[in-house]
């Protein structure tokens, strides 16, 4: 949730900066993103809501963080009804605009982050009221969640070639006819690889516009007379922001590719015995026994092979136990690709009847990672082009004074 509301007032920030407009607004959402971010520290660390990254459970401490929680959240938000009638609105623009395009862009994030909160909470509220105990899963995400991301991504490619405070928006979409064909022919790739659904296609096909049209706007800035003098000159901010659109594109095709093709087998393996998956073959070499430094292990090594037979790893899943806590743990073994994640996990058994063996093939799980990565960049790149900005007019300004 914090996450959702940083990424709007990040785009808020823009148009504050830019057309003096969402003052209010952007406040507001900074507001919300620090409140939630103590919203999510108070529910995992006080034991209300079970999760992995609930360690260092202590009620004492959940209610030192719901305190501060109050505070802060009532102070900023009792400062800011005060304040902010007095600021001003700042200047105005057409539906079809880039601030028209950046208002939906909040309105999605922030119905966005309601339905998280929602799907968050409501259990809590349940069974505070009625004892009742119910789970959220992913079908309530993935019907309320999805939904608002998948209009928000296609406006990504768009937004950057609307003008501010005007724009013609049909001229601005005959300019995407390169992500839209790049959309064409990702969809008819991913039908070409396997059975992707429906979901899966309208995934990969968003993934194939955002990535075609991010880039298509970004060369449209500089291409024509002397294009690399034009390139030299745009502001880092717009690099920043190609990169950025250009990470979510890789991350979305690597989320969809993961959730419709992703393959798993589990079944009972005995030593040298063969099975394939996803058309990889994997082999049980050996079980074995180990000591640890404060554990016992039982370890597994399972030869991976391609359907020609040719070796591409060798992967050592455990299963450890800790005497003095008494309990077990399984240590998974993943080999990466650029592609996919080939993963392993060892479970009981004996010589006999076999070992439980868990076996999963995770394409373009890889491609989460990199988009991350290159979404980070970006705003590296957009923060150092600021801070180069800021650092010119502070030494201009001197030198203006003294003429």
């Amino acid at each position: 949730m914090p996450w959702l509301v940083a990424t709007a007032l990040l785009h808020c920030i823009i148009v504050v900066a830019k057309r003096d407009a969402f003052k209010s607004w952007t406040l507001l959402l900074a507001i919300m993103g620090f409140s939630l971010s103590l919203l999510g520290t108070f529910i995992v660390r006080s034991g209300l809501l079970t999760s992995v990254h609930a360690f260092a459970v202590d009620p004492a401490r959940g209610v030192f963080i719901l305190v501060l929680l109050g505070i802060a959240t009532g102070g900023a938000l009792l400062l800011f009804a005060l304040r902010a009638p007095a600021l001003e609105g700042g200047n105005g623009f057409e539906p079809v605009s880039r601030e028209g395009a950046l208002l939906l862009n909040n309105l999605l994030l922030a119905t966005a982050t309601a339905t998280v909160l929602l799907g968050t909470l409501y259990p809590l509220f349940l069974e505070a009221m009625t004892g009742e105990k119910v789970s959220v899963g992913p079908p309530y995400f993935n019907a309320t969640f999805v939904p608002l991301m998948l209009p928000m991504l296609a406006l990504m490619a768009l937004a950057p070639l609307l003008a501010w405070r005007r724009a013609n928006a049909l001229d601005s979409v005959r300019r995407l006819w390169l992500a839209g064909v790049a959309a064409l022919a990702v969809t008819a790739g991913a039908l070409w690889v396997g059975d992707a659904g429906v979901s899966g296609l309208i995934g990969f096909a968003v993934a194939g516009w955002l990535a075609a049209g991010t880039v298509h706007a970004w060369v449209l800035r500089w291409w024509g007379e002397s294009p690399l003098r034009r390139l030299a000159g745009l502001p880092m901010e717009v690099h920043g922001m190609a990169l950025a659109h250009f990470g979510v594109a890789v991350l979305v095709a690597g989320i969809t590719a993961t959730s419709v093709w992703q393959a798993e087998s589990i079944k009972l393996m005995r030593v040298g015995e063969k099975t394939e998956l996803a058309g990889y073959q994997w082999t049980l070499g050996d079980v074995y026994s180990e000591l640890g430094p404060n554990y016992r292990t039982m370890m597994a090594r399972i030869e991976v092979a391609n359907d020609e037979g040719q070796p591409i790893a060798s992967l050592y899943p455990e299963r450890r136990y800790y005497p003095d806590s008494g309990q077990d743990t399984t240590e998974a073994a993943i080999h990466t690709t650029w592609m996919a994640d080939l993963y392993a996990v060892i479970g009981e058994g004996d010589p006999q009847s076999g070992w439980a063996v868990r076996l999963y093939h995770n394409p373009l799980v890889p491609w989460m990672w990199i988009g991350s990565g290159i979404m980070a960049f970006g705003g590296l790149v957009s923060a150092a082009g600021r801070i180069r900005v800021r650092r010119t007019r502070a030494a201009t300004q001197p030198a203006e004074a003294v003429a």
